[in-house]
Order: C-alpha cells, then structure tokens, then sequence
C-alpha cells in the first residue's frame, strides 16, 4: 500500500521504506549479479560496470526511454518523480524495468528546490544518503577539480619566483609562461554560493601565490563532471582528464593537465567514481545514480555507463535528462546519443498543469513563497494560453525522430477539466497523454502511463540528430537558437565571435560537441519570458572550451556557473535527530 503522502513528509516516507529496502546481497541475488560485480557501500553498492558488461556483451539491448519536461517553474515539475512514478509502474506490471538518474547538488539540496529524489510515493532511498554525498562522486570531482586549480596557480607562483634553471632543478619541468589573463578555469564547490563567484586570490606576498582575479563555479558545472557523463571506461577517462585546458600561454597556446602532470592524480580521486551506484525506489525497483544534474549550466544527463549497464540489465530502461526539452533533451539528442551510439525508443515528457498555467501568463511562482490562487482553482483561460509551451516541447521531440508520450504529471489541486484540456491538446498533436499520480498512489497510480510507455516502446522511429558534426559551430547554434528555442536569429558578442571563427578555422575542434549554457526558465535567454516567446534574438556573449570533454560551450545572456542561495533556504528546516542520529526535512 502506498504512504500517505499528504500527511507524510518526503523524509518520512523514506525512513519507513527504507526499513524494508533490499540488502546488498539481496539486490545481488534479486538481479542475478555475480558476488564481485557488487561493491558493497554502507546501505548501497557500487556496480562494477565493466564485469557486468563483459558478462552481458551478447544480451540484446532492453528500451531506452528518456524523461524530459516542459519548461518549468522555479518549483521544477517533477521529472524525477515521474521518472521514478514510470519505473514504479513498470514495476507493478511485472516488468524487468530499472533506471539511471542524477546525483543531486548539495546547492539545491540546502537552497529552495530540494534533493530532485523525486517525492511522495515516487522517491529514491536511501533519501539522506542520496541527498548529501551517497558514495561521493561530487566530493571526489569537487576535489579532482580543485586539485588541478592547484596545480595551475602553484605553477604560476613558481615560475613567477625561480629563473630558469632554480625552475628547472626544483621541478625538472619547462617554464610554461602562462598568461594570467587567459586561466580558463576557476575553482568549484558545491553549494550556491553567490559571493564566490568573483574572487581574488594570491593576497599576500611572493609565498601566497600569484595575485589575479579568479572564481568558482558549482561543482556540478566542473568539465569533469561533464568528462564522468561521457566516459567510456577508465582509460577514456584518464585520457580526458589529461586534456583539460587549464589557461594559455602569452604565446596563445594552452596548458593542459596534461603539460602540468596532475591529470594522473585527478583520475586517482575520481576511481571510484567510474561505477554508478545501486539505489531504490520506494517500492524497490533498482535505480542507478550517476553523474549529476544542471542541464542549463551541464551536460545534465545521467552518465552513459549508466545507460549501457541499464540497457543490459533491464527489459526496460528509464534515463533522465535535465529541466526541459530545449537544453536537457536537445544535449541527450545531439551529445549524449551521438557519443554512446545509443538510439532511444521512447521520450516522456512531463507536463504540469501549473506550469502550463504559469506559461499562460499567470502570477510569478515565487519558491518559498505560497502559491497564487491561480494554481490551485480550476483556471481553462489561463491554462489554454499555455498549452502552447507545452506544444512546442512535443515538437522539439518529434524533430529529432523519436515517439514522443506526454504525462501529466497530475496534482491534488488539478481538476478533471484541465487535465481532460491538456490531454486533447496532447492527442491533437498526435500523440499519446495520460495524467499520472504516482506521487500520491507510487506505482499503482502510474499503471495507465506505465502501459502506454510500454506500448509506444513498440513503435519503430526514425532518430536523426538536428545536424551532422561536420557543420561549424556558429551554424550549429543558429540551427539549435532557431527550430530548438525558436529564435528569430543569434547575436554574437565580438569576444564570442572571434573565438567561433578560431575554432571553426582549427580542424581539432571538427568533432568538439555543441553543450549550449541557457536558462532552463525560458525557451529563451531571458528566464522571464514564458510561454513560447516570439521576436527575439539569442545573445552569445562567450564560448568555453572544455577540451577533455571535446566540448565548446556558447554562454547565452546573463547565466552563471555559480547559482546563488535564496532568502528562505532549506537548510533552516534540516535538523538532525539527537537519539537516532536520522537527517530530518530533506525532500
């Protein structure tokens, strides 16, 4: 019987299923797991992905079927509450179904949005331990990260305070003469910390470091994290990791990792991080957690060894990828898919009705703040105007070949007349709607999803990428401004142009993939603009390099790689119980 989700909190819900969550060895035997491709972690394992591959190369694939959304209210939609509602689902129908979804960010988990464990009855345990570390790949990528800050910044010290052959005996290294000017990297961690985000370092004297302006980003934004996302196996992983581009040199060349011998280390910190690690759903279905979230600012996908382990163990396989269809699925679509060779069957994207009604220009959804009165009464004006968001995220699906199935993502407050709205505009688009309450009912109020998935999984597709890898990159972001976003055209800042024409003249950057870097609020580079926003221009003020992960990234409007922490932050309300030592208030 599902939990009453209207009386429990999320934590609450979690702490009695997890009393009969399954064992290390119980999940073993449960999915027929040899004892070494289980690495046991407190109340989790590890999976040795490379043993289990090796022992399923001649199983057939199961179905890929990704989860996306609408463009969403600062609240978020409930993405991973419906990722995990399908899967719970599936489950109810005697299905061989598991999943893979994204380790939440320490920064949302203590700022406004919550942990992304999903809720109600549709939620991932072990809550506290997914919630704040879980086997600790953010930490270990955090510290990766920084460790090649340091390696940067020491070089620079030291070559600033030795001649040539003090520099060369002390370090048997050339001297690199790396411009201050051109550090391409800052430091990360992985809260919202606004104040961080423009720094000095350095203060002090000829033993403090070098004095420059420097900065951090969240953890989650880290090129590293974006290398975890894609890697193939250890040693794709080690060969990124030594070509990251740290700064240039007053010659305009760069520096690698690699040049300052760290990357080798870096991979050490990041080992273990390799394997995904074995959850639960509240109703005990497998679910891996791997690589980490912030499709807006990241890749925000879940990692591709995720994928492959799934599509192996599982009949069916549940992925997400971050916020909605414009930047989460358009990176699953044209980055995840074109590197893992993967061909998905089936994409979900989930629908609220109070994110419509915002579209439809309702009252500014504030977090923290209760909701307008708009959101929780039956409004058809108001959630008719939104539809058409909801319209051209099916769109952007169907572009890209694959069949596409709407869940609306039902509330307590929704009514049967908007959701009867939402679904005939669904089906007159042509394709498949049903709501779905797994929140409140977990798997038994997802069945009627859960069948439709099934059966749209049967239809054959036709996947096709929105452009070949041969076009430069200044055409690519046309092509993805205009029929993703529907821009009328791109305005690029001098600064980005000039390093655009840099790439497209160098034939290394050929096949560097196209990560955009835009607000999730929005269709567009500005997150007040809702609905599907007409007459405007997407503004590119800057391209970064991440030349580990092969990517080049167009920074759109005003984003940062550094979120900040509201006024009303969840932190306040997370305690820790003094007797049981169990976390509180997590969600």
């Amino acid at each position: 019987m599902p939990y009453d989700a209207t009386k429990m909190k999320a934590w609450e819900i979690a702490e009695a299923a997890e009393a009969n969550m399954p064992t290390p060895h119980e999940w073993r035997e449960k999915l027929n797991l040899k004892a070494d491709e289980l690495i046991p972690y407190g109340k989790t394992s590890r999976l040795d992905f490379m043993k289990i591959l090796e022992r399923l190369k001649d199983r057939p694939n199961g179905k890929y079927i990704d989860v996306t959304a609408i463009t969403p209210t600062p609240l978020g939609e409930g993405k991973t509450t419906t990722t995990l509602g399908l899967i719970e689902g599936m489950g109810k129908m005697g299905l061989n179904v598991g999943g893979c979804i994204r380790q939440p960010s320490g920064g949302p988990t203590m700022n406004i949005k919550g942990s992304a464990a999903g809720g109600g009855n549709a939620l991932l345990i072990p809550l506290t331990e997914f919630s704040m570390g879980l086997t600790g790949d953010i930490n270990d990528v955090t510290n990766a990260h920084n460790l090649a800050m340091v390696a940067l910044t020491a070089r620079m010290q030291h070559e600033r305070n030795y001649d040539d052959e003090t520099l060369a005996k002390r370090s048997n290294m050339r001297r690199f003469n790396i411009d201050p000017a051109r550090v391409e990297m800052g430091w990360v961690i992985d809260f919202c910390a606004q104040s961080l985000r423009n720094i000095n370092i350095g203060i002090g004297g000829r033993k403090d470091g070098l004095m420059m302006q420097s900065s951090f980003g969240i953890s989650e934004s880290s090129e590293l994290m974006a290398i975890l996302s894609i890697a193939k196996d250890l040693d794709d992983l080690k060969e990124r990791l030594n070509n990251i581009t740290l700064a240039y040199d007053t010659e305009g060349r760069p520096v690698t990792t690699g040049d300052l011998e760290v990357g080798n280390a870096m991979t050490a910190w990041m080992r273990n991080t390799i394997n995904p690690t074995l959850c639960s759903t509240a109703e005990y279905q497998p679910v891996m957690v791997h690589a980490a979230p912030f499709a807006n600012i990241a890749v925000g996908q879940s990692s591709i060894i995720g994928d492959r382990v799934g599509l192996k163990m599982f009949d069916y396989h549940v992925t997400e990828s971050g916020f909605a269809a414009d930047i989460g699925f358009e990176k699953f679509w044209n980055v995840k898919c074109r590197i893992s060779g993967l061909k998905p069957d089936v994409s979900v994207l989930t629908t609220t009705i109070r994110a419509l009604k915002m579209h439809g220009d309702g009252s500014k959804v504030s977090p923290g703040l209760p909701l307008p009165d708009a959101y929780t009464r039956e409004d058809l004006g108001l959630l008719e105007k939104g539809l058409p968001n909801m319209l051209h995220h099916i769109n952007i699906i169907k572009a890209s070949g694959v069949t596409p199935v709407v869940c609306i993502n039902r509330f307590q407050t929704d009514t049967d007349a908007e959701v009867k709205m939402v679904k005939e505009a669904a089906e007159a688009a042509g394709v498949r709607c049903t709501q779905s309450t797994h929140w409140a009912h977990g798997g038994e109020g997802a069945l009627a999803f859960a069948r439709m998935v099934k059966e749209a999984c049967q239809d054959k597709n036709d996947f096709k990428f929105l452009y070949p890898l041969e076009m430069k990159i200044r055409a690519r972001v046309e092509k993805i401004a205009k029929e993703v976003y529907g821009a009328d055209g791109v305005a690029w800042s001098p600064e980005a142009e000039a390093k655009a024409k840099m790439f497209e003249a160098d034939a290394k950057y050929d096949d560097y993939m196209t990560m955009m870097v835009k607000t999730h609020l929005s269709l567009s580079h500005d997150p007040a603009l809702k609905g599907v926003p007409k007459g405007w221009t997407l503004p590119i003020r800057d391209v970064l390099v991440y030349s580990g992960a092969k990517f080049l990234c167009p920074l759109t409007g005003s984003i940062s790689l550094m979120p900040g922490t509201g006024s009303n932050p969840v932190f306040r309300n997370i305690d820790v119980h003094s007797r049981t030592g169990k976390v509180q208030g997590l969600f």
